[in-house]
């Protein structure tokens, strides 16, 4: 009898414990799964009322990504209280696990600094064509902790916004006009006169070329056989690659067209005594 008393108390004991945890374990999986759905439903309509909104599209990715993160902190806090775990006790320990983390994860907080600050200060958006850290590329995303370049060959470089942030960031793209600079050497023999009227009718034929800041064709190198004419405009920035290739291609059918002399190495054959067997030496010229 006293086995059958005790094994009927342990029975109860675990149906009472079943009873009180496993409603409580089940009621916490409900919760987790109903609030995992409702995380991903806000973060939908969040994102869709930013897209309506016309917010920054830098900024969409990053406010979606905090804000599902803080979301699911919350949820992780509240299924623990449906555990019946205190949450005094916890909140003591998610803080000591906090620390705990962030001094293992200071370059990740360093990161996700410098994400914040790179979407307050907005040096470079979506779409922009910037160098930073020794790469170019498009920018084709800013995450929580890194910016993701696209580079012309099409591959992806991740950098992270720590070091980004902080470092020389050039923007190829946030002005509206560029400066095309090129320059074309000839022979020193040649007219200047004529060849800057060369670049000249060039410049004029060519609609992409802003008028304001005007065009300028200037000698910016001379030397013994030959010189450089640099000519400065100003075009859209959509323009400046078509206009910096066509511009070279050009003036070189154009030269040739009116006879304009390039610089060629020369050599000239100085000093040879074939009496004594010894070759004429060369001396190159440029």
């Amino acid at each position: 009898m006293s086995e059958l008393f005790n094994f009927e108390a342990y029975s109860a004991t675990v149906t009472n414990f079943v009873m009180l945890y496993g409603m409580r374990l089940v009621a916490a999986i409900i919760t987790l799964l109903v609030g995992l759905w409702v995380i991903n439903w806000i973060n939908r309509m969040v994102f869709n009322l930013m897209v309506k909104k016309d917010v920054d599209v830098s900024l969409r990715p990053f406010l979606k990504s905090v804000l599902a993160v803080v979301m699911r902190v919350l949820l992780i806090i509240l299924v623990i209280a449906q555990l019946g775990v205190e949450m005094t006790s916890f909140i003591a320990i998610l803080g000591s696990a906090g620390l705990a983390i962030g001094l293992a994860l200071q370059g990740s907080l360093s990161n996700f600094a410098g994400g914040v600050l790179i979407l307050t200060i907005k040096p470079f958006r979506v779409g922009d064509y910037i160098e930073a850290q020794g790469q170019g590329g498009t920018v084709d995303m800013i995450n929580i902790f890194n910016t993701v370049l696209k580079t012309p060959d099409n591959k992806t470089i991740f950098i992270p916004n720590g070091p980004l942030a902080n470092s020389v960031v050039v923007n190829f793209t946030i002005e509206k006009t560029r400066r095309v600079e090129l320059k074309f050497a000839v022979s020193v023999n040649n007219d200047i006169g004529k060849v800057r009227q060369i670049l000249q009718d060039l410049i004029n034929a060519d609609e992409r070329v802003l008028p304001d800041p005007a065009p300028v064709i200037v000698v910016t190198d001379f030397a013994e056989h030959s010189l450089t004419l640099s000519v400065r405009t100003w075009v859209n920035k959509e323009n400046f690659w078509s206009f910096f290739w066509d511009m070279n291609e050009r003036s070189k059918s154009a030269f040739e067209e009116q006879g304009i002399q390039m610089p060629v190495p020369r050599r000239e054959m100085v000093g040879g005594n074939s009496s004594n067997g010894q070759a004429p030496k060369a001396v190159p010229q440029v």
